[in-house]
């Protein structure tokens, strides 16, 4: 109890939120409540914390958690010297900022045997003391005393005491705090290139750093990784500066007072001090702490992107046609039925070099009849372009026999798709079919669900982030799992079609209660009842008031079980329902009867506004989903290729890519165009979220074509965004 109280001050302070909020948090979180879970149906308790708020507390919360720990080390490893104090403890016990515990102990830490360690055992602590205190006219008769053994002459003895003080000034705390603050205020980051690799062709892409020189403070993340990269690739060499005159100047007034002997050997050794132990100690940690500040502006753009791509619009249960297209290998097509099931695949060659057009015509045509097509997704790959308007010409000539409404086309994102048709997931749905029908299948289902497709696949493969192989693989993980369980959990799940990788991420389940409940379905069918659901094996109280609050049933007999209300809450949307002289499923449909109910007359001591005010949402659109609908889109016909743009032209376009520099949009030319952050609006843009989101319809200006390095430049600037 005293450590939640402990933390909740530090991060009710930290992240500027009330205590009783932090520390009801910290007490859900402890008892195994999910982040989804605590922000929807526990508000009461925190106070009305959203989603965001509560996901900073729990990731500070794992930080002080590990601060605890170190902690623990520290004081076993001073205690077990004996060199434990009751203010050492203090200080210790106070410490929750995991610089200064490593300050703090560094003293004290074991450590190699370094040349101070050397010289203290050659006897030579007193003569560092000494020369300390600089009173000692002659400090080298002073040294004679000191010369024997491996101490052979005055030389060896000074030199031993100038590593003793070198070592003490590179641990005490102030001149770290100093030469800490010299980095802070004024660390200089440059950038070299090996002389070795500087005409490679691996080292063209790193062109921009081969002499590059900024404030540290100033770097953004991108650049700090791409110089990073360059780096780990043997083809730049990255180092971070301060004036080390300036730094040596201001710490030698620390420790030299007054001129003379003993001035100028305890001057030299805090000069060496700073040069060879503590400034390449604190470059490491700026080194260290840019990296990580870094990843977090990287894992940040790559989770709002990815949440993005997890909510993008569904086409919901249709029949679709799914087309992985290309060129010489043909296209891929495969059919599926409004739940996603394959029901029908073949190739065909409408391009280049095998141009059997008519044929793949024919054969389109044959399918949409057959299997009667409502959409046709078609993957943004190779070939995306000419395939669309191969599909279109194909559609303008359907028989006029055919009594179907004609398909609509959609260009889908098939980013990661290739890992998806090779991965375990899908050789177990599609043991019997190859790599390329596993493709097809799911850019098909992507335009159906985009969540449930998405899921099955590493966040990581689905290529939209920045720098997301160069950065902290733990917190990436952590970050995007959080990501794909909001996302989850914000829809909702359909527990009779959900899938074990969708089943997964609903709160509270994880893989083994996913599988079984998969099971308890193939054995039992269809769920009838939220209640079933404590029927599964080892889905116990605790896993149930977790999940079922996410899981819908659409055709359930209580129509509470196909919503958001949790059913810790049926009871008293029974009451309203019994007070208005109604059934449930009559709430529900008849607005005038939910205008009646006064939500203050069945607050609680459970249950109070925020829950009854969701409540009421609810029973208003029950089991909505929150995510936007489907739109179509077309690129200009006039543009096909890179050479048909030129300066000035205002082209639509699909946003593909968000960075924090900037937002990348297909345009329709095999080469996604950038609009630089200072494009993409008439106002000053900090962070291009807050301008665009990703599969977002713009419009564009060309502003530059560089056809040698197949760059494009684009702006938003005056176009009135969609």
């Amino acid at each position: 109890m005293e450590q939640i109280r402990i933390f909740t001050q530090l991060i009710s302070n930290e992240l500027h939120l009330p205590e009783h909020g932090v520390e009801n948090t910290l007490k859900l979180l402890d008892e195994g409540c999910t982040i989804p879970f605590i922000s929807r149906y526990r508000k009461e308790r925190t106070g009305g914390l959203n989603e965001v708020q509560i996901t900073a507390i729990s990731n500070r919360l794992m930080v002080l958690q590990e601060i605890a720990k170190r902690k623990e080390t520290v004081v076993k490893t001073i205690t077990e010297q004996g060199k434990m104090t009751a203010d050492l403890q203090k200080r210790i016990n106070d410490c929750w900022e995991a610089t200064t515990l490593e300050d703090i102990y560094l003293p004290y830490k074991p450590k190699r045997r370094t040349r101070a360690q050397v010289a203290r055992e050659q006897g030579l602590e007193p003569l560092a003391t000494l020369l300390m205190l600089q009173r000692e006219p002659h400090p080298e008769q002073a040294a004679k005393r000191y010369v024997t053994g491996d101490v052979v002459d005055v030389q060896t003895a000074l030199q031993g005491a100038k590593d003793i003080i070198a070592e003490q000034v590179s641990e005490e705390e102030r001149s770290r705090h100093q030469v800490r603050a010299a980095f802070r205020r004024e660390a200089f980051i440059t950038s070299r290139v090996v002389k070795a690799k500087k005409d490679t062709d691996e080292a063209a892409k790193y062109s921009d750093y081969f002499d590059w020189e900024e404030p540290l403070k100033r770097c953004s993340s991108h650049r700090l990784l791409a110089m990073r990269r360059g780096e780990s690739e043997g083809i730049l060499r990255v180092s971070i500066n301060i004036d080390d005159d300036e730094a040596v100047n201001r710490l030698q007034r620390n420790y030299v007072r007054g001129n003379g002997a003993c001035q100028r050997l305890v001057a030299e050794a805090v000069e060496d001090g700073y040069k060879r132990l503590l400034c390449p100690s604190i470059e490491t940690e700026f080194t260290n702490i840019s990296k990580e500040k870094a990843d977090e502006e990287a894992i940040k753009v790559f989770t709002e992107n990815l949440r993005q791509l997890l909510l993008g619009a569904p086409l919901g249960q249709k029949r679709v046609m799914g087309i992985d297209p290309g060129f010489r290998t043909g296209c891929k097509v495969v059919c599926l039925d409004a739940q996603g099931n394959l029901l029908h695949h073949e190739a065909i060659f409408p391009h280049p070099p095998v141009n059997h057009r008519m044929q793949a015509t024919v054969h389109v045509q044959q399918m949409i009849a057959d299997y009667h097509v409502e959409a046709i997704a078609i993957g943004n790959g190779t070939a995306s372009r000419e395939t669309k308007d191969f599909v279109e010409d194909t559609l303008k000539s359907l028989p006029q026999t055919t009594t179907s409404a004609v398909p609509k086309i959609f260009v889908v994102s098939e980013d990661g798709a290739s890992v998806y048709s090779a991965s375990k997931t899908a050789r177990e749905e599609f043991p019997d079919e190859d790599v390329t029908v596993r493709g097809a299948v799911s850019i098909g289902r992507r335009l159906m669900d985009p969540l449930a497709e998405l899921v099955k696949i590493d966040p990581k493969s689905i290529g939209v982030g920045q720098y997301q192989h160069d950065v902290d693989q733990s917190k990436l993980k952590l970050s995007l799992d959080q990501t794909v369980e909001s996302c989850v959990n914000l829809v909702g799940v359909n527990l009779n079609t959900a899938s074990l990788h969708l089943l997964m991420y609903v709160s509270g389940l994880g893989p083994t209660l996913a599988k079984n409940i998969v099971d308890y379905r193939k054995e039992n069918g269809a769920f009838t009842s939220r209640a079933q659901l404590k029927k599964v094996p080892r889905l116990g109280p605790a896993a149930y008031q977790q999940c079922a609050g996410f899981l819908r049933i659409p055709e359930a007999k209580n129509p509470l079980d196909n919503s958001a209300v949790h059913p810790e809450s049926y009871g008293v949307v029974e009451q309203m329902a019994k007070d208005g002289h109604c059934t449930v499923s009559e709430l529900i449909s008849d607005k005038e009867k939910r205008s009646q109910i006064d939500i203050k007359k069945y607050v609680t001591d459970t249950i109070g506004l925020p829950t009854l005010t969701d409540i009421m949402k609810e029973l208003e659109k029950p089991g909505r989903d929150p995510r936007e609908q489907i739109e179509e889109f077309e690129f200009d016909p006039n543009v096909q290729t890179i050479e048909d743009l030129h300066e000035g032209m205002e082209l639509p376009g699909i946003v593909t890519n968000i960075t924090n520099f900037g937002a990348f949009v297909d345009i329709g030319v095999h080469q996604d165009g950038l609009v630089h952050i200072s494009q993409l609006a008439d106002r000053y843009v900090s962070d291009p979220t807050q301008v665009v989101r990703l599969h977002q319809h713009v419009m564009v200006r060309v502003l530059d074509v560089d056809l040698r390095r197949h760059r494009i430049s684009l702006g938003m600037k005056g176009m009135g965004g969609k």
